[in-house]
C-alpha cells in the first residue's frame, strides 16, 4: 500500500502529539469510528527540535488498534540522523516516515534506507528552506510527498504563519500533480479551505481537534471545510 491508496481525495491527519495520552488508545479508537484514516505520530529527539516527544515504545502501543481498523501511521520524524531509526520504527508499526531536509545532508541515501524497511517516505522542510529547494529535493530523491511546515517545528498549538499558504502554491507549481503536498502547524477550520486552495491535500491537525471536547465532531468539522 502506498500514499496513493491511502488519500481519499484528501485526508485530515488528527495529531496525536496534542492526545491527551492519559486517554491515548481511547481517543484513537473514537477518531477510527469517525472514519479517520491516517494519523500523524510527531518524533523529536531533543536536538533538532527543542523538545524530546514520544518514540518507537508508544508507536508500537497504539499500531496494532490503528492497523486492526485499517488506519495508517504517518510517523514525522524531527530529528537528526533519522536513518538511525527506521528499522525500529519499522518494527513498532510504522506505515511512513517523514524526514527534514535540514537533517538529511545525503537526503538520497536516507530515503534509500527508507525504501529497503519499506517504508513510504515524505520530504518536510522548515520556514527557512525555500520551496524552490524542497521542490527540487523531493523530485531528484523521489520521495512520496513534501511536507511544508507552517510552524516551526517542535511545539503542538502554534499559530499558523500566513505566508506558508505562498510556500504551498510555490511547491504546487513546482512538483507534478500527483505528488501529495502536506501542510503541518497551526490548522484549524478558519485556514484549512485556504491550504487547500493553495494546492495542499493533506492537513496535519492537532489542537484543532483534541482541544475539542467533541473529537468526531472536530475532526468531521474540518472534513467538511475542504467539500
Amino acid at each position: 500500500m502506498s500514499w496513493q491508496d491511502w488519500i481519499r481525495t484528501v485526508e485530515v491527519e488528527p495529531s496525536l502529539y496534542a492526545a491527551d495520552f492519559s486517554r491515548l488508545g481511547e481517543q484513537i479508537q473514537i477518531l477510527l469510528r469517525a472514519e479517520v484514516n491516517i494519523f500523524h505520530f510527531d518524533v523529536g529527539d531533543g536536538h533538532f527540535v527543542p523538545p524530546i516527544t514520544t518514540g518507537p515504545i508508544v508507536l508500537q502501543s497504539i499500531s496494532p488498534i490503528v492497523h486492526a481498523a485499517g488506519g495508517v501511521l504517518d510517523c514525522h520524524l524531527m530529528i537528526e540522523a533519522p536513518e538511525r531509526h527506521f528499522e525500529q520504527f519499522r518494527e513498532a508499526g510504522a506505515d511512513s516516515v517523514t524526514v527534514h531536509y535540514e537533517a538529511c545532508p545525503d537526503l538520497r541515501s536516507v530515503v534509500a534506507l527508507a525504501r529497503e524497511q519499506d517504508l513510504e517516505v515524505g520530504l518536510a522542510f522548515n520556514p527557512e528552506t525555500t520551496p524552490e529547494t524542497a521542490a527540487e529535493a523531493a523530485l531528484a530523491t523521489g520521495v512520496d510527498f513534501v511536507l511544508c511546515m507552517s510552524i516551526h517545528p517542535g511545539f503542538s498549538g502554534q499559530d499558523f504563519m500566513p505566508e506558508a499558504l505562498d510556500r504551498i502554491r510555490a511547491l504546487r507549481g513546482r512538483l507534478p500533480e500527483p505528488m501529495p503536498i502536506q501542510v503541518d502547524g497551526g490548522i484549524g477550520h478558519g485556514n484549512i479551505r485556504d491550504a487547500y486552495d493553495a494546492g495542499a491535500n493533506l492537513f496535519v491537525a492537532g489542537t484543532a481537534i483534541f482541544g475539542r471536547e467533541d473529537l468526531p465532531r472536530a475532526y468531521r468539522r474540518l472534513v467538511e471545510a475542504l467539500a
